[in-house]
């Protein structure tokens, strides 16, 4: 644990806004090569990208667990705490990308992280063990001077005022934040809370969290810093060092889980997120959400603490021995749980590398292992758990990698591959994009490792697209759900003046004018910008249009609550859904529903700029109009589906029922052969007075071959089935080509060889046949229907087989079968009626 060299040891200590990073890459850059540990990946970054914008990139490498930038004449290293190149290849848990090797300058960042129960062993060892060859810098806070004086007593402690002042201004609420407010909350799903709140309120706000990749961060950033947006939410991430032109800092609340219980931050945690208002000499204030003291706010010791930068000094930071021992796996874990014997030092809890290693050396096959592949083993333990699933289901992945690598092996291309091609997809909300990009920073950790995969740098560069691709893919849907650049606009730029003193006028025409300047196109319930707006005016013009055109639009939506049926139309959209239109326009767009004839309606994302009391009528209107629609068009249909579910009808009628109206009320007869072979007299002629038609060939309703029942019943079917609306067969047309779409074509037609023939045709055509093998005649083909109709002999003979009749020659002859129970029967009886009409 004693410096490695005999140049100077100097601890930076001070609250946050002294310089202490700005200090370190200065005195970095001055020497002939240098390191630098930060707590955060974000951190490491930015000051990656800092001191390449001064020394050049072949000059600057970055190394994190998740991405490595090392050119062959790099000679400062910017890293995060668990990467920096202070041991041997592999030998820690964190498997450090780089080989030990000597800097002229070392510098160790946040420091005072050495308290934290799950990362405090690896501050710990580096402040112990990184040194510069000329050179060593220790920063953190003030708290930390107890321990510097008793574990480095030689180190020249320095400590560093804070540039600008920090004070407490009380608890408002979210409606009346200050602008460049930054809301620190200790829960993705407070974040977002918050966030949406603030889009309301404020126009947007920019995210940023931990987990986020440094693309999307930074994109984040960015918005904030441009002005686009005047409020930022973010997890405490933010008291890391991030440097951004913050001037009030807001406790969403001052407990958060630190991954064993709910507990208050420290004094020392609350002043390093607050620190982060004011930047250089410009003065910064923090306080709370609506919280009181007596809600859990700040108490008076509190901010008197945070105000003069006074803390608790530490007693003790976490420790976790370095000299690990890899005779064999049991060795390793004994050294690893080694006690330190200084007073100032406590032993680590056990962390999620360490937690692994047990699980896995419970296998009596892992635990023999010794030497090189014991070393192999802690490396690819600690494969940090980046989707937080926890040490047992960690395990299962670093088991699996210890089965390839332990001996010296590589991790299957094929399973690597599948695995980065599973996570490259970009589709979802932003919680799916999260757990991608939590996912891909794994495959991107293994792909750092040299030793693990055959082709390291292809991996490397494949793992860094699709994290970039995922990054701009998630600030694009923070940015969607987060910011309304248009209210933020309005809150910026109205001004004194206020928008409601702006005149706003719109047109018989739809042209919307605020004032003098027409500014954009009011299209059914879509506004338009006009381009050719003044851009000086644009922003305020459009913000003030924005804020007042719901009164036009809850106009336009009561009108058509209160219009008649003819208003609305159901029409086919461009990938072919369906929806309710007026005019020209969609107001809501049909969706499966509880049956065929009760589809849902998803009302468009215009309409959801009007009132929720307005939407909801002109829903409720919207509903009945479809609701009568389909009363109308498919009356016979509705009324058979009601039959189906009558008590009073037969258990035969309410099967046939089903099977017909979940058809949409054509069915070939040879699927419902089994219901129909049950039916009594009575329940035939139940099923008569319903309009259903028992076919030789098909069981149909004839009002639903109609063009307008055949075009609803198509869009119901399409609806219920999640497709687009099939092409319909012409008005009137009696036969079809083969080049007809199938799925338009079976609501009212039945295949004939090359040709459709409509469905009552064909029963025509089969009844007939029937009726002429009854009375014993020769011909059963009807000539004059089916040539008035046009059909060829291969559609006469398709037709008569599926009848039952087969051609012999010139003559047709019956194929003849085995009846079915009670057939025979019903067809000696049909031969007797026949026989009693033609008597008549």
């Amino acid at each position: 644990m004693a410096p490695r060299s005999d140049a100077p040891v100097r601890a930076i200590l001070g609250p946050t806004n002294t310089g202490k990073t700005h200090l370190a890459i200065e005195r970095m850059c001055g020497h002939s090569s240098g390191v630098i540990g930060f707590p955060l990946r974000l951190l490491a970054r930015e000051v990656y990208d800092r001191v390449v914008a001064m020394k050049g990139e072949k000059q600057v490498a970055l190394l994190t667990g998740e991405e490595r930038i090392v050119p062959p004449q790099a000679r400062y290293f910017l890293c995060t705490a668990e990467s920096m190149p202070v041991g041997n290849e592999g030998e820690g848990p964190a498997g450090a990308p780089g080989a030990a090797r000597e800097f002229a300058f070392a510098a160790i960042d946040e420091a005072q992280l050495g308290i934290d129960p799950e990362r405090g062993h690896v501050f710990t060892d580096r402040m112990l063990r990184a040194r510069g060859r000329e050179e060593t810098l220790i920063l953190g806070s003030e708290s930390l001077k107890p321990i510097i004086r008793e574990l480095l007593p030689d180190a020249e402690i320095v400590t560093r005022p804070r540039f600008s002042t920090l004070r407490y201004s009380g608890s408002v609420k979210l409606s009346r934040l200050p602008p460049r407010s930054a809301v620190v909350a200790f829960s993705a799903e407070q974040v977002y809370a918050l966030a949406e709140m603030l889009r309301r309120f404020r126009g947007g706000a920019a995210v940023v969290m931990g987990a986020l990749s440094p693309a999307t961060r930074n994109a984040q950033v960015a918005m904030f810093q441009r002005g686009e947006v005047d409020y930022l939410v973010a997890t405490d991430a933010i008291g890391m060092g991030l440097n951004m032109d913050v001037t009030h800092v807001a406790f969403a609340g001052l407990e958060k889980f630190d991954g064993r219980r709910d507990r208050r931050l420290t004094i020392a945690e609350m002043a390093q997120i607050a620190g982060r208002a004011g930047r250089h000499q410009k003065d910064g204030t923090f306080g709370t959400l609506g919280l009181s003291e007596e809600s859990g706010g700040f108490s008076d010791s509190e901010v008197a603490a945070i105000e003069d930068h006074r803390f608790r000094p530490l007693d003790w930071i976490y420790w976790r021995n370095a000299d690990v021992d890899f005779t064999d796996v049991r060795a390793l874990i004994a050294s690893l749980e080694e006690k330190p014997n200084d007073p100032a030092l406590r032993a680590a809890p056990e962390a999620i590398d360490l937690a692994v290693l047990k699980l896995i050396a419970e296998d009596p096959a892992i635990v023999a292992r010794k030497g090189a592949q014991a070393r192999r083993l802690w490396a690819v333990c600690g494969l940090p758990d980046f989707r937080k699933v926890g040490p047992m289901h960690h395990a299962r992945m670093v088991r699996r990698l210890f089965s390839y690598i332990g001996e010296g092996g590589h991790v299957p291309h094929e399973w690597f591959a599948a695995e980065v091609t599973r996570l490259d997809n970009m589709s979802g909300d932003i919680e799916a994009l999260a757990d991608r990009l939590a996912g891909i920073r794994s495959w991107a950790y293994i792909a750092h490792r040299s030793d693990w995969l055959k082709e390291p740098a292809k991996w490397a560069e494949r793992t860094r697209e699709v994290e970039g691709r995922l990054s701009d893919a998630l600030h694009e849907r923070l940015t969607q759900r987060f910011v309304d650049r248009r209210t933020a606009v309005l809150v910026r730029d109205i001004g004194a003046r206020g928008a409601d003193a702006l005149p706003m006028t719109v047109a018989a025409d739809g042209e919307v004018s605020v004032g003098p300047e027409p500014i954009g196109h009011l299209s059914g319930f879509e506004f338009r910008v006009d381009p050719s707006a003044r851009l000086a005016d644009k922003r305020l013009l459009l913000a003030a249009a924005e804020r007042r055109l719901g009164e036009e639009l809850d106009r336009r939506a009561t009108a058509l609550v209160e219009a008649p049926d003819e208003t609305f139309a159901l029409v086919i959209e461009e990938g072919g859904g369906l929806a309710v239109g007026w005019g020209e326009h969609v107001l809501a767009r049909l969706a499966p529903g509880r049956s065929l004839l009760e589809p849902a309606l998803r009302t468009a994302r215009a309409l959801d700029r009007l009132s929720a009391q307005t939407r909801a009528a002109l829903r409720a209107r919207l509903e009945r109009w479809l609701d009568a629609q389909v009363d109308h068009q498919l009356r016979a249909l509705g009324t058979l589906a009601a039959a189906a579910t009558d008590p009073a009808s037969s258990p035969g009628v309410r099967a046939l029922a089903a099977m017909l109206t979940d058809a949409a009320g054509v069915l070939p007869r040879k699927a419902a052969l089994s219901a129909i072979a049950h039916l009594e007299q009575a329940d035939r002629h139940a099923l008569h007075r319903l309009r259903v038609r028992l076919g030789p060939l098909d069981v149909f309703l004839p009002p639903l071959l109609k063009p307008s029942a055949q075009f609803w019943r198509a869009a119901l079917l399409a609806v219920r089935e999640g497709q687009p609306m099939p092409a319909l067969p012409p008005r009137g047309a009696a036969t079809l080509g083969a080049e007809a779409d199938p799925r338009g074509a079976t609501l009212a037609y039945r295949r004939a060889g090359g040709t459709w023939v409509r469905i009552d045709l064909a029963d025509r055509l089969a009844s007939h046949a029937r009726k002429v093998r009854s009375a014993g005649g020769v011909d059963p083909v009807d000539t004059v229907l089916a040539t008035s109709i046009g059909l060829d002999e291969e559609a006469i003979g398709r037709l008569m087989n599926d009848v039952g009749f087969t051609r012999a020659g010139d003559a047709w002859r019956w194929r003849g079968r085995r009846h079915r129970p009670g057939e025979q029967k019903r067809a000696s009886h049909a031969f007797a009626e026949l026989a009693k009409l033609k008597r008549k």
